[in-house]
């Protein structure tokens, strides 16, 4: 996951909605951490994990990945558009209740901004892999894993044993900078690829950031937690397969069918399945070039694996980005 964003102003954009059970407020709380980590401990045991990623570094455990589906699940996003990347991003911590405005871009309040159609999105990061019904959730749970385990792999093609072992890219010298008015870099940071999902750029940085902790400056001034703490790393895989990028789905929204591809998705060849979230992740290096390619045809496998492994189907599988046109 290591494309650049190509505006300066945005990267990527997500939002929540969930409501609170009725009743005291602490009984609502508990109910809501409850549901937001039930559907993924209900669908994947602790030794089936450990089952998936028999190579994995330690740092990676079952019980930093479900706390941090549990923690991530609490937070909701909401995201107002002005223009094409103008925005304003609010935090709701569904725990509290509290509404905190975590960005509004510089041009927000301009006329010209103001002229042009808002749009208001949500993103619930508790519906990561709790959306549907056991079986969809399984399928999503899959496509997840597939990625990460690609993305952090270490081991020979075809033996789908070896994900989750790089806590980073290997390449550590470039610095993964790029202009950005709401995410500029910190001078002497790199932001190369971490965690899970390997996230790249001190856009995605920023904006997972602010909406992890409510703060930019979190992980902009120090990327390295991605690779220290577990939890983070786990919540930066999270977020990025959640958040809708400007002319991008979420990932989530493919797999669970809510995307629908519009005219010009459908002149570029895209179609709702995995093979769209392949072009979500890494589209540019591996999309749009047939069927041999060899980082999309690892992630059909881990796909395939991965679903046979946690006892889900894809019967009718879009798996391949071979004939999409990459954003």
């Amino acid at each position: 996951m290591k494309k650049p964003l190509k505006f300066v102003s945005i990267i990527i954009i997500p939002l929540l909605l969930l409501s609170l059970k009725c009743g005291s407020k602490n009984n609502g709380v508990s109910a809501t951490i409850a549901t937001a980590t039930a559907s993924i401990s209900t669908i994947l045991t602790e030794q089936q994990f450990n089952s998936l990623f028999p190579m994995r570094d330690r740092f990676y455990t079952y019980t930093a990945f479900i706390k941090a589906v549990r923690e991530l699940g609490m937070i909701k996003v909401k995201v107002a558009r002005r223009a094409t990347s103008v925005y304003q991003l609010t935090r709701i911590d569904k725990s509290t209740g509290k509404s905190t405005l975590v960005r509004q871009d510089q041009d927000w309040n301009e006329d010209w901004a103001k002229k042009k159609p808002d749009s208001v999105y949500f993103i619930d990061y508790g519906l990561f892999c709790a959306e549907k019904d056991a079986a969809s959730n399984k399928k999503e749970l899959a496509a997840f894993f597939a990625q990460i385990a690609h993305e952090t792999r270490h081991g020979q093609d075809g033996q789908y044993n070896d994900g989750l072992m790089y806590l980073h890219e290997n390449d550590t010298s470039q610095s993964y900078t790029a202009p950005n008015d709401a995410y500029p870099p910190v001078p002497g940071k790199k932001y190369y690829g971490r965690g899970p999902m390997q996230l790249s750029y001190n856009g995605n940085y920023g904006y997972a950031s602010d909406c992890i902790f409510g703060d930019k400056h979190v992980l902009l001034n120090n990327p390295s937690l991605v690779e220290s703490d577990a939890v983070t790393a786990f919540k930066t895989a999270i977020y990025f397969w959640m958040t809708p990028q400007t002319y991008k789905p979420s990932a989530h929204d493919v797999m669970t069918g809510k995307w629908r591809p519009n005219a010009a998705d459908k002149a570029a060849g895209r179609t709702p399945g995995f093979g769209m979230t392949i072009n979500i992740v890494n589209g540019s290096v591996e999309c749009g070039k047939g069927e041999n390619n060899t980082g999309m045809t690892d992630r059909i496998g881990f796909y395939k694996y991965f679903l046979q492994k946690l006892g889900a189907s894809d019967l009718n599988c879009a798996c391949s980005c071979g004939g999409m046109k990459a954003y």
